[in-house]
């Protein structure tokens, strides 16, 4: 994904204000060799680019007066309650050094689990997103969670994951990714159902006195 920018000559509180309101962003790029620079970008574009979760867990072509170079989108800030970007940070990216990143995590098959299939369970997803560590060129869009064999009162583990080749996962702990169980409701409900069919029941017959 290819992201255009400029080079921001004038810094300071009042030269960012005058940039908004001329449809641009302030941002910055650091990282690797190079020094920091500031940069411009096209508000409108990236807006919409932000909506896209591939822009938040993939290498960017960041082109910066006709120059590409490799980066990571690494932070953003955006107005309270208006739909404004405010400020936009990109890291720059070395080939041959491991990347630390967050990638969103894309559940499937839980329509054919068991938990749901066979007792009307909900899947609770823990984690939406996942620190790894790889080099760029192994960077994944997402890494998938197969929920087909999740039972109800079970979990879905960071040790149950297939993590892509070349992608570690930064935490050393088992993280919980998800859970199936039956919503409070309905047990309540079968509960209350099961009861007046118990009322209901013949009593068994009494034996015979001699």
């Amino acid at each position: 994904m290819k992201v255009i920018a400029f080079v921001r000559k004038e810094q300071g509180t009042g030269a960012s204000r005058r940039l908004r309101n001329a449809g641009q962003t302030p941002g910055i790029v650091y990282g690797g060799s190079d020094a920091p620079v500031n940069i411009s970008l096209d508000h409108n574009a990236l807006y919409h680019a932000l909506k896209k979760e591939t822009f938040h867990s993939s290498i960017l072509d960041l082109e910066i007066d006709g120059a590409v170079q490799k980066v990571l989108l690494r932070d953003f800030q955006v107005h309270a309650y208006k739909q404004l970007v405010l400020h936009a940070d990109f890291q720059r990216v070395d080939a041959k050094q491991a990347i630390h990143v967050k990638v969103p995590l894309h559940f499937v098959n839980a329509d054919i689990a068991p938990a749901v299939k066979l007792n009307g369970a909900i899947i609770s997803h823990v984690l939406a997103e996942l620190e790894i560590t790889c080099l760029p060129a192994d960077l994944p869009e997402f890494v998938e969670v197969d929920l087909t064999s999740i039972e109800v009162g079970h979990s879905i583990h960071l040790a149950d994951l297939k993590l892509p080749k070349g992608v570690s996962a930064v935490s050393q702990e088992n993280l919980t990714i998800a859970t199936a169980s039956i919503p409070a409701g309905k047990v309540e409900a079968e509960a209350e159902a099961a009861a007046p069919a118990a009322a209901a029941a013949p009593a068994a017959p009494a034996a015979d006195k001699k």
